[in-house]
């Protein structure tokens, strides 16, 4: 490429970045800014600076801490579910069966739900009283509360494996398609069976993608928002209530906007933290031995 030809490249991207500084920049300095100030929407003319006391204010609330768990519990139940059954099936679609398509087509179908429609059509199909899960149970004499203390958090991690499990079974699916066939065919010949097949090559020479996948549902699974809103409204208690579901419910129901937005730059920086950590798993997966 000529000197020209990178000066072109460059002039190109300039409107590009102007555009991203705009509409993601301004937002996320003007956070920035309101996080250390006490910026409530009922007292607009009494903004004042307080420094880090908001961060430091974490540190001593309960709520978020328990936020902070909820999160924590559900991005590992969901995701280690969610990489269960989506290796299961991923490996079962990866064998030639009659009508492959069409499972692979069924299979894939909930991710292109929105999740707000997900999580309305569980509030009704779970719902204690009205629900067609509940009442076919009880018709087996079993009651299960599946929005009560015990289950509600349990029961948004089942809706959220339901609904984006198709997605790790297209990652892995795709890992497992671009797989060397040579290995598997010389490891038969050799009198391997399947398990050993699958311990000893197929997990070791599938595991950048596995982790690719995994992290990259941490990431999103860590932004849950509308399971919650749609179905339990962070209760009973705060049972089902996660960081961006906290920072929701302080920023627009409290209307402190200010404490708000300390929440916000911190699970930034959390996120912003596992994404440096993906690249440098991936980064050490894909450099020759």
């Amino acid at each position: 490429m000529s000197r020209q030809d990178r000066a072109l490249g460059r002039r190109m991207v300039i409107p590009l970045l102007g555009v991203l500084l705009l509409v993601q920049g301004y937002p996320l300095a003007f956070a920035a800014w309101i996080s250390f100030h006490d910026y409530r929407l009922t007292a607009l003319h009494e903004i004042q600076w307080v420094g880090l006391a908001q961060y430091r204010g974490l540190l001593d609330n309960p709520s978020y801490w328990t936020a902070v768990r909820n999160t924590l519990i559900f991005v590992s139940g969901a995701v280690g579910l969610e990489l269960a059954l989506g290796f299961l099936l991923a490996y079962a679609l990866y064998r030639p069966v009659a009508i492959q398509n069409a499972f692979r087509a069924i299979l894939l179908t909930p991710m292109f739900v929105t999740p707000i429609a997900v999580g309305l059509m569980f509030r009704f199909l779970l719902n204690s009283q009205l629900g067609i899960v509940p009442t076919a149970l009880r018709a087996l004499h079993v009651e299960i509360d599946w929005f009560g203390p015990d289950l509600a958090l349990f029961s948004l991690i089942l809706i959220d494996a339901w609904q984006w499990t198709p997605m790790m079974i297209l990652f892995l699916l795709a890992g497992l398609e671009a797989l060397p066939t040579e290995p598997f065919e010389a490891a038969r010949v050799d009198g391997a069976s399947e398990l050993q097949i699958l311990r000893h090559l197929t997990i070791p020479m599938l595991r950048p993608v596995i982790l690719a996948a995994v992290l990259i549902r941490m990431l999103d699974a860590f932004r849950v928002f509308e399971y919650i809103y749609a179905i339990t409204r962070g209760g009973p208690g705060e049972r089902t209530e996660t960081i961006l579901f906290h920072i929701y419910r302080v920023g627009f129901l409290y209307f402190r906007l200010g404490e708000a937005a300390a929440m916000a730059i911190v699970l930034g920086a959390i996120i912003f933290i596992l994404i440096v950590l993906l690249f440098y798993i991936l980064r050490r997966q894909e450099a020759p031995a």
